[in-house]
């Protein structure tokens, strides 16, 4: 598939940056250039930093409230829900080439669960089985085989995970009817610790890395949504940073460049627009607003930009993607294909891709995966 255009300068291959055509004797500059492919206008060339490639091959089931995250040369989306009754352990994997495979399922039907990258792993965590929370962990090597490590010290769903140093972290989550504060780190190795517990109990946070450090930011507690942050260094050792400059939950978090992103989110009546960024430093500064506010969105990093791409707004489900560069500037390039909420997003070599998702006030559910680029 084309990506980028090049031309031989003393036979080296060389990145066209700008492209210009005559026109009337005067230089008009090409903002973007397409090829066909396989009777498909692809981009191949585009004067904007992030370009929606188009929907690639679907999800193997339609589902919301899944998962995603990427190993090696795979970006993986796993779990999630099919029906309003009925859970999925589908995987899905898709390559560099956009292919997509089915390895072996989860070991368990479950959604609401965390899946974070350590080493050679690609974790999937806790989540919400037909019976309850859960403990399960699945682990997908390089080579997608699945094993199944010491699972989480308690059963939990709606957690959350990141990656700092040599260690994945899944951190809070609801454990039957009360939020938790438990921390689970899974080595290199896939060998369990449990380091210095979350400072407040919470379901629904999100979590990110900047530099040396991962940060459990937001969520639900007993009495209503929460403003604090949780650091862990490479040591596992907890630190508690400025909080959020707004209380909320069922929000999104990534990292762009030097700083982690936390974007939009529920609040106790609505939901918010709000970004807080965090820098290698934890100081907190508040960058441009999502240009919708909305709850349940997917983010992904991919080159310097962070996507902030779907959710449920207050009047309904957006298709609305948020671009942040590394300065935290704000772009809006195209929209989703479709509008949904509680899909999962995960980046494998140029793309980023957002699956899955849908609208479960009507018990609609989506198979989309779209794809976006970055022209560096």
């Amino acid at each position: 598939m084309a990506k980028k255009a090049y031309l031989g300068v003393n036979g080296v291959a060389r990145q066209v940056k700008k492209m210009y055509f005559g026109i009337s004797n005067t230089a008009r500059k090409v903002k973007k250039g397409y090829i066909g492919v396989g009777g498909v206008a692809r981009p191949f060339f585009s004067s904007e930093e992030v370009e929606y490639y188009g929907a690639v091959t679907e999800l193997s089931a339609a589902r919301t409230r899944l998962v995603a995250t990427t190993v090696g040369d795979y970006a993986l989306f796993g779990g999630g829900q099919s029906s309003a009754t009925t859970y999925s352990n589908a995987v899905d994997a898709y390559n560099t080439g956009l292919v997509r495979s089915t390895p072996t399922a989860l070991s368990a039907a479950r959604r609401y669960l965390a899946a974070t990258t350590v080493g050679d792993y690609a974790l999937f965590g806790g989540g919400y089985t037909s019976s309850g929370p859960s403990t399960i962990v699945d682990a997908y090597n390089l080579s997608l085989t699945r094993s199944t490590p010491t699972a989480l010290s308690a059963a939990r769903s709606s957690l959350a995970a990141a990656t700092v140093g040599d260690y994945a972290l899944f951190g809070g989550g609801s454990a039957s009817t009360a939020p938790s504060t438990i921390v689970d780190a899974y080595n290199t190795g896939l060998v369990r610790s449990t380091p210095t517990a979350l400072s407040v109990a919470r379901r629904s946070l999100a979590a990110a890395t900047v530099g040396d450090y991962a940060l459990f930011g937001g969520g639900y507690l007993s009495s209503g949504p929460s403003t604090i942050v949780d650091a862990y260094n490479t040591g596992l050792v907890r630190s508690t940073p400025t909080a959020l400059s707004v209380a909320r939950y069922s929000l999104a978090a990534a990292t762009v460049g030097d700083f982690a992103l936390f974007g939009g989110g529920g609040l106790s009546l609505g939901h918010s627009a709000v970004v807080d960024a965090y820098n290698t430093g934890l100081v907190r500064s508040t960058p441009t607003a999502l240009s919708v506010a909305r709850t349940d969105v997917a983010v992904v990093s991919t080159g310097n930009y962070a996507l902030f791409g779907g959710g449920a707004s207050s009047s309904d489900v957006t298709a609305v993607v948020d671009a942040y560069n590394v300065s935290l500037t704000r772009s809006t390039p195209n929209a989703l294909s479709a509008a949904r909420t509680g899909l999962a997003a995960a980046i494998i070599g140029d793309y980023a891709l957002f699956g899955g998702g849908g609208i479960e006030s009507s018990s609609t559910y989506s198979a989309v995966v779209d794809a976006y680029m970055v022209n560096n």
